[in-house]
């Protein structure tokens, strides 16, 4: 069965300034005050929290390594799960597009580098989570994107098949996590997104009113 996975920050949600929040909340408890700006980081936050946390300690200077990064990492997380849908909303046309594909026999399912609880909280908020087949999350195995098993477990568990499957997705993670699972991608280019056309996804999509008929061009 044709199979359409999604990334999820920057791909289903503009989740960026709930996660900045979160990353500045870490810096204000160690004594800075708004560290990472929404403009100047919103990319940064769909790379997730730790790639804001070393954002913000090379941006202010303070010596870090990763076992640091995991130690506020754990305050971010617990920041951001009581604050993670104050400002997420889905982008445009994203919940039509989904249903489109449904009703044309797609299959959908989510591959996210969120811990898993977490993104099945954000969906549930965002109430769309029963739209998907599958939702595999950053600890839902013991690999995360880009290695492709999380990719081919979220075709696999919403009755998808690897041969006839691709990813939507906004950064190069996703890019790497589709070529190592031998499938097309699809790169968003939303408002405010990261230039990635020197990767030569498959497609472009600058807007999920074009989703389906790209998705069937590909999958054809």
């Amino acid at each position: 069965m044709k199979t359409v996975i999604f990334d999820l920050d920057g791909t289903i949600a503009d989740t960026s300034k709930d996660l900045l929040n979160a990353a500045n909340s870490c810096f204000e408890s160690l004594g800075y005050k708004k560290v990472l700006s929404q403009t100047e980081h919103y990319t940064t936050a769909f790379s997730g929290g730790r790639a804001l946390l070393r954002t913000g300690f090379d941006l202010i200077g303070h010596e870090y390594n990763e076992d640091k990064i995991s130690q506020h990492y754990l305050t971010f997380l617990q920041d951001y799960e009581r604050n993670i849908s104050i400002y997420s909303v889905l982008y445009p046309e994203v919940r039509n597009a989904v249903n489109q594909l449904k009703n044309k026999s797609f299959c959908v399912g989510i591959c996210t580098n969120k811990p898993e609880f977490l993104a099945e909280k954000l969906m549930a908020n965002l109430n769309f989570r029963e739209e998907f087949g599958s939702l595999i999350g950053a600890d839902t195995l013991p690999v995360r994107k880009p290695d492709p098993a999380p990719l081919i477990e979220a075709i696999k568990r919403c009755g998808g098949s690897l041969s006839e499957a691709l990813l939507v997705g906004d950064t190069v993670t996703d890019f790497k996590t589709a070529r190592a699972a031998g499938i097309p991608i699809i790169l968003v280019e939303f408002e405010n997104s990261q230039d990635l056309r020197y990767l030569k996804a498959d497609a472009y999509l600058t807007d999920y009113k074009d989703l389906l008929a790209v998705s069937k061009s590909i999958l054809s």
